[in-house]
């Protein structure tokens, strides 16, 4: 009987000091290395074959990197890119808010527009803004159906490739932005609102000072994303004759028949781009998550600890 107690205690004392950190040990690490090692030795494998491939033509891809007509092109696609950004974020910021809104016209016409945005491709709307004047050879200000037109334009002097890449790529992405800054106003607490609605905050107020700040945290990574997105998406300009990277560098292979050299010229730029942008989210999302770390630390701080080991921990004196 004695020593079935003893038994008895002497498991309790193992499973305790399993629990303690005291006693952690780290797993062995030798298959890891041989992990790493082998991953290395792949990658090294890989990049000593393409850089001594001499069909990758190096030598071009140097020469034509920093070339003035492919760094305007590469200036294009960045002021595309913000300026459709800009608008996007704005006009689905808009959309959101009418999604979310109780007024029945508000919800179904931005619904319409989400809908009609993402379910139709880019290239086919930024083909359809190009050729808007075959629909509508002018466009007019005036009272619709009757009344007089104040002015009027052609359409073809207000549609040239550079609007109608604004349009179809800021139109789209409102979209796409509008269902992202919904759902991070959805993911802020319901007590938030409560409480702004206490202090007798207007909607819009609430939205500015307390809402958005704290959808901030849902919304920057699908954003960042989107960004992303968006760059590679100016690519599809070069099918109405926008100047951007890609064209200007097809526009250099179509001369020189060096297709694949002007290719990697264009992806290591997009690389450049993005990995920037990579980084600059990073940070934007520790700005934001600083509130969620500072609560997780102090939480991890005050964890109880648990009775067992307390009780059965080695040195315990009592």
């Amino acid at each position: 009987m004695t020593r079935r107690v003893s038994d008895n205690v002497g498991d309790a004392s193992s499973s305790a000091r399993q629990r303690d950190v005291r006693y952690a040990r780290a797993p062995g690490r030798l298959g890891y290395r041989l992990l790493w090692v082998l991953v290395l030795f792949i990658a090294a494998d890989a990049i000593w074959i393409v850089a001594n491939n001499p069909n990758f033509e190096w030598q071009v891809v140097v020469q034509w990197f920093t070339e003035a007509s492919v760094i305007r092109g590469l200036g294009v696609t960045l002021g595309l890119t913000v300026i459709s950004m800009v608008l996007g974020v704005a006009l689905g910021l808009l959309l959101a808010v009418a999604r979310l809104s109780n007024h029945g016209l508000l919800r179904g016409v931005a619904g319409l527009y989400i809908w009609f945005f993402r379910g139709t491709p880019l290239l086919v709307q930024l083909i359809f803004w190009y050729n808007l004047s075959t629909l509508f050879p002018h466009v007019t200000l005036g009272f619709p159906l009757v009344g007089p037109v104040y002015a009027s334009w052609n359409t073809n002097d207000l549609i040239t490739p550079l609007t109608a890449a604004i349009a179809g790529l800021a139109l789209n992405e409102a979209a796409y932005m509008a269902e992202i800054i919904r759902a991070g106003l959805l993911s802020v607490d319901a007590g938030q609102v409560e409480t702004t609605q206490a202090f007798g905050m207007s909607r819009a107020r609430a939205l500015r000072r307390i809402i958005i700040t704290q959808a901030m945290r849902s919304i920057i990574p699908p954003t960042g994303n989107q960004l992303i997105s968006t760059i590679k998406a100016t690519s599809l300009v070069s099918v109405i004759a926008m100047g951007d990277l890609l064209y200007s560098v097809q526009s250099v292979y179509n001369r020189t028949f060096e297709v694949v050299p002007m290719l990697i010229v264009a992806v290591i730029w997009y690389l450049i781009i993005t990995t920037v942008l990579n980084v600059a989210q990073s940070a934007i999302e520790r700005y934001y998550a600083r509130g969620t770390r500072r609560n997780e630390t102090i939480t991890r701080r005050r964890a109880p600890q648990d009775p067992a080991v307390s009780q059965l921990a080695p040195g315990d004196k009592s």
